[in-house]
Order: C-alpha cells, then structure tokens, then sequence
C-alpha cells in the first residue's frame, strides 16, 4: 500500500515545492524528498554581463533576501577587482546588514512562524496566518511589524531602496551618509534596541511553550549533521570572517575562506530536483551538513553583544554543542534578532562611519569569490570575468541547497513521527511546520516562479494510498 498527501498549499513558505515520501513495506516512511518544480537558471543569465551590474542585477534573485546577494556580490566584486573598500564603506555595508537581517529575520519569526507559535500546531486553518495573529495577539503582533519595518527602513536608508538596494558597489559604497540619514539610522536603531528586548521575553516563552505542548518535537526529530559558518575571531560575524565547519560530533574539522570553497563543497544534481545537493567533502567521504541560524550557533565560540551573548550562553546550557534539532533554528534566530539589533546599535556609534566610502576598482581579468551569512545560511558568490570585465561564468551557493539533504532528513523524521495518528488537519500542520523550522527561500535555491505551493505524495511502490487537501 502507498500513500500520497497533499497539502495544497503548504503555507508560510517561500517558493513553490512539493514533498515526496516513500514507505516501504513495514509502513515507515524510508526516503523523504524535498522536491523544488521549477528553474529560471539565473546562473547562465549572468554570463555575457558586465561585472559591475552583478550587485544589481543579482539583489533581483530574491525580494526576501536581496541584500544577501546584493553584498555577497559587491564583496566578489572586490575580489576580483584586488580592492580592500575603505573603513566606513565596510561599516555601512555591515550597517546595511544588520537592516536586513532584522527585517528578515523579524518576517521569519513572527510572521511565518508566528501562528505556530501562537495557535500551536493544531490550530484552524483559518486563523493560521498574521491576521488570526492581529486578532489573538495584538501588541505582540504590532511590535513584531513594527520592528520588521525598522529592519527595512535601516537597509533602504543605507541600500538606496528597501527591496533590492543598489548602493554597494565594487570598491565600496556609492554615497557618503548625511546628516539627515546619520540621524534617521541613529533614532532607527536605538527604538530596534528597545523593541527587540521587549519581544524577546514573550516569544521566547512561546517557543518554550510550543515545544512543552509538543514533546516530540525534541525527542524525536534530532538528525545529526556537519555544520558550517561564518566565524571572525571565533564569534559570530554575518558579513566578515571564514568559514568554519564542525563535524556531528561537535569537533572543528576545518576553517577557510570563500576562495577555497571548492576545495571544500561538493555540488550534485538529483533527480528529484532543480535545487542541487551540496555536501562536505572531507576525509574521503561526502558528509550531510546545515547552514542556518542553528548551525551558526554550533559552530561560534560566542556573540559580539552583551544580550545576545547571555541568551546564547542559556541556548548552550539548554541544548549543548552541537544541537542537532532543526525546531530550535527558532529559538537561535531569536538570538540573532536579538544581536542584530544590538550590533546595529553599536555602528551607528562608531565615528568611522562617516568617512570616505570608496576606492577606484577595475576588472581586468580573473576570478572574485566571496561569502555572506545569508538569514537562512552561507551564501557564496563566485565569478569567472574576463579582461574586458565581462562575466564569463557564474556559481551561486544558496542556503537552501545546502539544507536539502537535511530537510529531507528531517521530513522523514517527521513523518514517522508526526503522521501516525490525529487528524488530516493536524498532521499537515506538523509536517508543515518541520519545513517552516528551515525557512527555505525557493526563488534562492533554484530561482524558481510560481505559486507559493507545497504538494506532498506518500507513496509505496509507485502506488498512491491517501490523500490529504487543504482547500
């Protein structure tokens, strides 16, 4: 006997996917598969494009995270191109960031998972969502907008616009702050401070919560995996530092710059999808690894910032080094809200920001590879250009790529666990949220189009058992 559900759609995603799950013939879900349906191959449309249109032209990847690729292209700009961007330039694309990654992470948080945390996996359909939110939980669900909307009035301050910036360029960053922007960003900042400590305590129960209502979703979904992130003097950095990758151990096996990553990374294509699969090659063997907030945390020795420090510190008496379960990326992307809003604080208090913001920068010929901490991971840009500064050949390495062997792990863990009783409603909603707990960016990872669709099909053999529609 074989199964197919569908949930159509699966909501609070971004992108368009469908899920596979192949029982054997004990009733046990034996493969799981993450399947992304469509491509538009932005990689082959950079080729034959001038170098220095990459910032912009690449920020169109995503409207949800645009200036991840914005700076990871400007960064391989600089490579290429054998300049080092001035003090302040550096800092306002930091800055910049920092805008981003609260927006982003804001979104994520209260927005997409926000209904599970506040109805519980098992509430109706018809409320899972930020108006059900609005009407349950007003002043947690204002201050959550309310903080998302700093995050992007930040990095369209800095960026030029709030969804796909144009500021950043190969050599730095195109404009100096004025007077006016310099206090706008400080008064932008200073209530992010405020806002983030007052959610903080309030969502952080609420995840505890959700996971004291749900006991399986600690017992039962660890999956073990290498991790990989950015680290700068062991701390966590999202613009600046090298990569670090820890084994299921918790064991540092390697750290190394953007421009080694092939030496590191292994792509493959999967029949199962347009998104590859990429893996650590280390020791002779391929290994299964996860970028991510939870991976980032697994790997740093500690914060930059003094709150976000202290909650890490609670995260690692909780659940040790490394923390295998993908439910607790929430709880880590809470921390990193939480040290974004304070390391924003901290720039717009350095005095360096106010200096010149760019040097000269020409292409000549050669390669530019770079990296950034992307919301949902490390994000890597590398170009081939040629002498007369056209781009001859393009790679991107998405978070979401790097998570699909996880995902699909999980997904299997999952499905054992979370679809054995209860009803159609409930079961969907868990499945749902095991997808949501990796936050997949789908335009990223395969640069798809499409509805926000998720089709799920259980299978046995090749024949179809179930059907489960949410309509």
């Amino acid at each position: 006997m074989a199964k197919t559900i569908k949930i159509d759609p699966v909501t609070r995603i971004e992108g368009h996917a469908r899920i596979l799950l192949e029982y054997d013939d004990a009733g046990m879900v034996d493969q799981a598969y993450f399947c992304v349906n469509e491509l538009r191959g932005f990689e082959r449309i950079l080729v034959g494009m001038e170098a220095h249109t990459m910032p912009m032209i690449t920020a169109r990847i995503c409207g949800v995270c645009p200036t991840a690729h914005h700076l990871a292209a400007a960064k391989a700009l600089d490579c290429a191109a054998g300049v080092e961007p001035p003090p302040a330039a550096r800092l306002l694309r930091e800055f910049m960031y920092m805008g981003h990654v609260i927006h982003s992470h804001a979104l994520s948080l209260f927005v997409l998972a926000g209904p599970d945390l506040v109805f519980g996996l098992n509430g109706p359909p018809a409320s899972q969502n930020i108006v059900g939110m609005v009407e349950a939980a007003p002043e947690l669900t204002k201050k959550a907008l309310r903080l998302r909307s700093l995050g992007q009035k930040i990095n369209e301050t800095i960026g030029g616009r709030g969804i796909h910036p144009v500021t950043a360029i190969a050599g730095g960053i195109s404009f100096k702050l004025s007077d006016l922007q310099f206090n706008r960003l400080k008064e932008l900042t200073a209530e992010a401070v405020i806002l983030s400590g007052e959610l903080a305590g309030r969502t952080k129960k609420l995840l505890f919560d959700l996971f004291d209502a749900n006991p399986v979703l600690l017992d039962k979904l660890n999956v073990p995996s290498w991790y990989m992130g950015t680290v700068k003097s062991g701390l966590l950095n999202f613009y600046d530092g090298d990569l670090r990758v820890m084994d299921e151990g918790g064991r540092i096996v390697r750290e190394f710059a953007s421009r080694e990553y092939r030496d590191v990374l292994a792509e493959r294509a999967v029949h199962t999808s347009y998104a590859k699969e990429v893996y650590i090659d280390h020791g002779g063997a391929e290994h299964m690894y996860r970028v991510s907030t939870l991976a980032r945390l697994n790997v740093v020795d500690g914060m930059e910032t003094p709150l976000a420090q202290a909650e890490f510190e609670e995260f690692r008496r909780n659940f040790g080094r490394p923390c295998h379960n993908a439910v607790i990326q929430m709880y880590a992307k809470l921390i990193e809200l939480i040290y974004a809003c304070e390391k924003a604080n901290e720039l717009i208090n350095n005095p360096a920001l106010r200096g010149d913001t760019r040097v000269p920068a020409s292409f000549k010929g050669g390669r530019g590879v770079a990296h950034i901490e992307a919301p949902r991971g490390t994000l890597i840009h590398d170009y081939e250009i040629d002498a007369k500064g056209i781009v001859r050949a393009a790679n991107l390495i998405v978070a979401t790529q790097q998570n699909t062997a996880a995902i699909n792990r999980s997904l299997k863990e999952g499905a054992n666990n979370l679809l054995a009783g209860g009803s159609d409603e409930s079961m969907l909603n868990s499945l749902e949220f095991v997808v949501r707990c990796y936050d997949p960016c789908l335009a990223c990872s395969t640069h798809a189009i499409g509805r926000m669709d998720l089709e799920v099909e259980l299978r046995h053999k090749g024949r179809i058992i179930r059907r489960l529609r949410r309509k």
